[in-house]
Formats: structure tokens, sequence, C-alpha cells
């Protein structure tokens, strides 16, 4: 798992061509004015979905993981805590193999992640995106899909 800020993301292009498109995606689109959806930057290779919410209770968030895809979850606008942890001994409790998506019970460390920041989520992360911080706020996030 790698948290960082967005002017960074150089650090990061060399980890894979698709992971620099993603970036490449976030780097040169006006995601303020863009609307909430789904994009293809790569065919199904890599390709972004910008997400609006309200963050939620902790307890309200699912511990999610992916097999066959890395995501970046870059911060648009507010903040919201995210739960980590890396693959271990946690119980599965759906999978939708066809989306690459699956749940697990467990325990996270959560860490603070606000606007112009992302995070980088390889398959042996699971991660609870939309945990709120100090109360309920919104959220514009856009999280690339990056199949490995």
């Amino acid at each position: 798992m790698i948290l960082d800020k967005i002017e960074n993301y150089k650090l990061y292009l060399n980890l894979s061509e698709r992971i620099a498109k993603g970036f490449e995606f976030i780097r040169n689109t006006d995601l303020a004015q863009i609307e909430s959806g789904k994009y293809q930057i790569e065919n199904d290779d890599v390709f972004a979905i910008v997400q609006e919410y309200d963050t939620k209770e902790v307890g309200d968030c699912k511990l999610e993981g992916h097999i066959q895809h890395i995501d970046i979850q870059y911060i648009i606008k507010g903040i919201e805590l995210m739960g980590i942890t890396t693959k271990n001994n946690q119980k599965m409790i759906f999978t939708d193999e066809e989306k690459d998506y699956s749940f697990f019970e467990g325990e996270t460390s959560l860490i603070r992640v606000e606007e112009g920041m992302f995070t980088l989520f390889f398959p042996d992360d699971l991660h609870r995106p939309c945990v709120k911080a100090e109360q309920i706020s919104k959220v514009k996030k856009v999280v690339v899909k990056v199949r490995i």
C-alpha cells in the first residue's frame, strides 16, 4: 500500500505502464468538473470510476480486496479515513470474481486521506474506504482500476 500526495506521482510511474496511464488520467483531467461515472482509459485494462458520496461510520464500511486490479484512489474533494491491513487470515464473507472484489471480516488501522492525496492498493492490501473523519462529510473521489 502506498499513501502519498499527488505532486509525488512521478515516483510511481515506473511501477507499470498501466499505473502511469492511471496517473496521467488523474493529472490531465479536470476532476473538479468531471461527472460521476465510469471512464475508459485503456479498454478494460485501465479505467476510472468517479464517485461522490457522504462518508460513513466505520461499522457501515466494508473491508474489501481485489485479485486482478490495483486501485489508485485519489481524493478530489473532501477528507475520509481508510482502514488498511494486509491479507492474512481474514475471513472472506463475499466474493464476485467477475467484478473482481471480495469483502472480508477483520480489523484495520485507519489512515487519513485528504484532498490531493492518493492511495495505491495492491492485491495483498485490504482496504475499508469511505470512513468519516471527525464528522460525516461529502467526498469526491476517483478510483482508477489497473489490471495486473
